[in-house]
């Protein structure tokens, strides 16, 4: 077997509020076993957008419209958003305790976007996401981020689906 303990590798796992992420974290644990100090964990978390309402007019065509909040409902938003990710990161570092090498990050923009550019940008080896499973029509309609991540980056992507729970279950 070849030798890993001169191999630096950089492992992103992205994590939001979901519960699936938080698994797919975990599976990375115990599965992506942390050979070496060398190894190197990164927790995204990526702040969406903030959100624009679109409409069709009565001639039908596509409007975009946005609502224009007051600076002070801004800056609340803002707060609250960072504090959401501030709470994500916390949760999903507090489950790396035995990884020696925990990077925390906060982005903000389309997650399918920003993801597929930071993989880029800090050289990730494996990119590991939870799938939410969603089924055909949902995807459709909301998109599906791991699918993007997986057709556009150039590293190994691991889908870790959370297992439906059974029956008696919590």
């Amino acid at each position: 077997m070849a030798e890993t303990s001169g191999i630096e590798r950089r492992i992103m796992v992205t994590v939001d509020e979901g519960d699936e992420s938080m698994y797919a974290l975990s599976w990375c644990l115990k599965n992506l076993a942390f050979q070496n100090d060398k190894d190197h964990l990164i927790l995204l978390y990526v702040k969406p957008p903030r959100v624009v309402y679109s409409a069709f007019d009565g001639t039908g065509s596509f409007v975009v419209t946005r609502y224009l909040f007051s600076s002070d409902i801004t800056a609340t938003m803002e707060r609250v958003s960072q504090q959401v990710a501030e709470g994500v990161l916390e949760r999903a570092k507090g489950l790396c305790n035995n990884v020696e090498n925990v990077e925390v990050k906060a982005e903000s923009g389309d997650p399918r976007d920003v993801i597929c550019q930071m993989v880029q940008k800090w050289g990730v080896d494996v990119l590991v996401m939870g799938s939410h499973g969603y089924g055909v029509i949902k995807r459709a309609f909301l998109g599906s981020v791991s699918n993007h991540c997986a057709q556009n980056v150039k590293c190994p992507v691991v889908i870790v689906k959370k297992p439906k729970s059974t029956a008696g279950e919590i």
